[in-house]
C-alpha cells in the first residue's frame, strides 16, 4: 500500500514547530515534503526523519514565490513509485516582530504580508488546485493571537495574519462541500522552541507547561487531519493553561 504524502510549508529549526509537525506526520506513517527556504535547516530535519525510520525529504521553497509553490505541488502530486498524491498540506510560514506603529516601514509592512498571508494564499490555492479532483485532503494554518486582535508594535503581524484567516474561512465554505478539509489553528501563546528562546530568553521564566509544546501543537494538527467528516473542525484555539486570554 503507498504511503500517503504531507506537505509541510514553513519549515526551519529542528527544535521549531515546523519541525515537529514533519515528525508527527512521518510518525505516522507519511512521506513528508520538509519544505523551507533554507537548505541546512530542511535538509538536518529530513535527515534526523529518517535517522529514526521514516520518510521525509527536504524541499527548498520560498513559499512567497509562486513558481516555487507550483514546483512543490507537482512533487507532492507525483510522489514517485510507493507514495501516494498528497493528502495533508500544512502552512506554517510566518515572521513576526515589534516595531512601534510610527516606524513601520512599508517594505516591512508589506515583507510580512508577503510571508504571512500572501504565501498562504499561493499555498492554498495550489492545495485546492489538486485536491478537489481526488475530493478528499486536509488544509491546515498556522495562526495566532494576532489573527483574532491587533496589540500596540504589531500592526504588520496582525494585518498579515488576520488576512489568512480570511483566506482560510473563504477556503472552508467553498472546500469544505467538494471534500477538503481546511481548518486554522490560533496559537496564543509564545512556541517553546530555539525561535522564542533566542529572542527572548525571558520566556523559559514562565516556568513548566508556560509555553506551548511543539510536540503537543503537532499533535493536535495531526488529530485535526484525522477527524471523521461528519465532525471537521475549522478553527482551534491553543494556550498554555497558564495563558490569560
Amino acid at each position: 500500500m503507498p504511503k500517503p504524502t504531507a506537505v509541510i510549508v514553513g519549515v526551519g529549526a529542528e527544535r521549531g514547530l515546523g519541525a515537529a509537525l514533519c515528525r508527527r506526520f512521518a510518525a505516522e506513517g507519511c512521506r513528508v515534503l520538509v519544505a523551507g527556504r533554507t537548505a541546512a535547516k530542511i535538509e538536518a530535519v529530513a535527515a534526523a526523519i529518517a535517522a529514526a525510520g521514516g520518510s521525509a525529504e527536504p524541499v527548498v521553497t520560498d513559499a512567497t514565490c509562486e513558481a516555487d509553490v507550483v514546483r512543490l505541488f507537482d512533487l507532492a502530486m507525483a510522489p514517485g513509485d510507493g507514495f501516494a498524491p498528497a493528502e495533508a498540506v500544512v502552512f506554517n510560514a510566518g515572521n513576526n516582530r515589534r516595531i512601534d506603529f510610527r516606524q513601520v516601514e512599508a517594505s516591512v509592512f508589506e515583507e510580512l504580508w508577503r510571508v504571512g498571508c500572501f504565501a498562504g494564499f499561493l499555498v492554498g490555492r495550489e492545495a485546492a488546485r489538486r485536491l478537489v479532483p481526488l475530493g478528499r485532503g486536509t488544509v491546515l494554518f498556522t495562526g495566532a493571537s494576532a489573527s483574532l486582535r491587533g496589540k500596540p508594535g504589531y500592526a504588520q503581524f496582525a494585518a498579515a495574519k488576520a488576512g489568512l484567516r480570511m483566506v482560510a474561512q473563504s477556503m472552508a465554505r467553498e472546500l469544505g462541500p467538494l471534500g477538503i478539509h481546511v481548518a486554522h489553528v490560533v496559537i496564543d501563546g509564545g512556541i517553546d522552541g530555539d525561535r522564542l528562546r533566542a529572542a527572548r530568553p525571558e520566556a523559559a521564566e514562565r516556568g513548566e507547561d508556560g509555553l506551548l509544546d511543539i510536540d503537543a501543537i503537532a499533535q493536535t494538527y495531526w488529530q485535526i487531519h484525522r477527524q471523521p467528516r461528519s465532525t471537521w473542525a475549522h478553527e482551534v484555539d491553543l494556550r498554555p493553561f497558564k495563558e490569560p486570554f
